[in-house]
């Protein structure tokens, strides 16, 4: 799947929004909010070099958070009118205002937000977009949860073969791998 730079990006941004969401599949564990506060706000936004971020607030953290869990509807939802609706609703919320750019060294590329957007606006509109294209592609499928049972963070599967599981094969796959391993020894040793 032939994907352009600026829609990974905003793909990678939806995903790494998403895992900042309180979630945890271990009920011994208290599940963290990555974006508890206005300074993991920044630095989220800094990380991925959002554009136009200058003062942020307590308004602003709500509303990414709301944003966040309206993209966690779409990667749940299972059909891809349910999917267009959520999205279109949420394009259309941000108030898109696309436009041609050409900015820190980036070729001309789509922004979807207007100039003026909040950071809310911006992620719901950029990163919308790009959830839409993959709609489009016929591709929603690639819009995954973690198979590990202890993990749920997200992930777009750009496998060729559409077959990647785990969020990370470093780290969920290698442990589920590692771990039905044992007990196949375990079973074996009886």
């Amino acid at each position: 799947m032939l994907i352009p730079h600026d829609t990974r990006i905003a793909l990678d941004t939806v995903v790494d929004l998403l895992n900042t969401a309180p979630t945890s599949g271990q009920p011994e564990v208290e599940p963290v909010e990555g974006l508890a506060d206005i300074e993991a706000l920044y630095d989220f936004a800094r990380r991925h070099r959002i554009s136009g971020v200058d003062e942020l607030h307590e308004k602003d953290l709500r509303a990414v958070q709301d944003v966040r869990a309206r993209f966690a509807t779409i990667f749940a939802a299972d059909d891809a009118r349910i999917a267009a609706a959520l999205i279109n609703t949420l394009v259309a919320s941000a108030g898109t205002t696309p436009q041609l750019s050409n900015h820190d060294g980036y070729d001309w590329h789509v922004h979807y937000f207007a100039p003026d957007a909040s950071i809310a606006d911006h992620l719901a509109a950029d990163c919308g977009m790009a959830l839409a294209f993959i709609v489009v592609a016929g591709e929603q499928e690639r819009l995954r949860r973690c198979g590990a049972p202890d993990c749920r963070h997200a992930f777009v599967d750009l496998s060729r073969n559409r077959s990647r599981r785990y969020c990370s094969s470093r780290t969920c796959g290698n442990r589920l791998h590692v771990a039905a391993y044992r007990a196949r020894r375990r079973e074996a040793a009886g």
